[in-house]
C-alpha cells in the first residue's frame, strides 16, 4: 500500500518532542499509553520507531495485534496526556468519553489531535527493558490543533507559553 509522502511529512512536522499516545487493540478493546519516543525511520517506505516498556500490557497488545497508532497531542489535550500516562488512577477506562475512529489497522485514533499515524508492525527489537517497535505507516492525518503538548523535566507544558491555567493543572497533576 502506498501512502502520500507529503501527508506523512506533514504529520511528523507536528511532533516537536511532544506527548504522544500510542494506541492499539487487545481482544477487541482499545489500549493506550503515553510515549515520548517517536522517531522517523524512513520515508520510503514511511516508517517510524517507538519504544514501549516490556512491563506494560500495551507492549504485549502491540505484538499480538501487529498494529498501532500514534496520536500526537496538542496543548488542549493535557487531560488526555495525563489520563493515558496513568496519572488519573480513579479512571478505569482511559478511553471513557472519547469518540475514537480508525483508519487502516483498526487501532484507535483520538479525535482532532495535532497529527496521527496508523502503522502496521514491521519489526520489533529487544531494547533491554523496552521493546523497540518499527511500524510501517499506512495512513496519516493532521488535525486543527497547532500548539504541541510538551513534557519537559516532569512538567506538562508548552515550550514557549507558560499559561497560568496550564501551569496550575501541571502542578496539581504532579502532586
Amino acid at each position: 500500500m502506498s501512502i502520500d509522502v507529503q501527508g506523512f511529512k506533514n504529520a511528523l512536522s507536528n511532533w516537536a518532542s511532544g506527548v504522544t499516545v500510542v494506541t492499539t487493540q487487545a481482544d477487541g478493546q482499545p489500549v493506550g499509553i503515553t510515549a515520548s519516543s517517536l522517531t522517523s525511520v524512513s520515508l520510503e517506505p514511511p516508517q517510524i520507531l517507538i519504544c514501549v516498556s516490556r512491563k506494560l500490557f500495551t507492549n504485549q497488545a502491540i505484538q499480538q495485534s501487529a498494529a498501532f497508532a500514534v496520536n500526537i497531542l496538542g496543548v488542549r489535550h493535557l487531560d488526555w496526556g495525563m489520563r493515558f500516562a496513568g496519572m488519573v488512577p480513579e479512571l478505569e477506562d482511559r478511553f471513557a468519553g472519547i469518540e475514537t475512529h480508525t483508519a487502516v489497522t483498526g487501532s484507535p485514533i483520538l479525535p482532532d489531535v495535532m497529527a496521527w499515524l496508523d502503522c502496521r508492525l514491521s519489526h520489533s527489537f529487544d531494547g533491554g527493558d523496552h521493546t523497540i517497535f518499527v511500524g510501517e505507516v499506512l495512513a496519516a492525518g493532521t488535525g486543527s490543533e497547532s500548539e504541541p503538548l510538551l513534557y519537559f523535566k516532569r512538567n506538562w507544558r508548552l515550550l514557549a507559553d507558560h499559561s497560568p491555567q496550564l501551569l496550575d493543572q501541571t502542578a496539581a497533576g504532579n502532586r
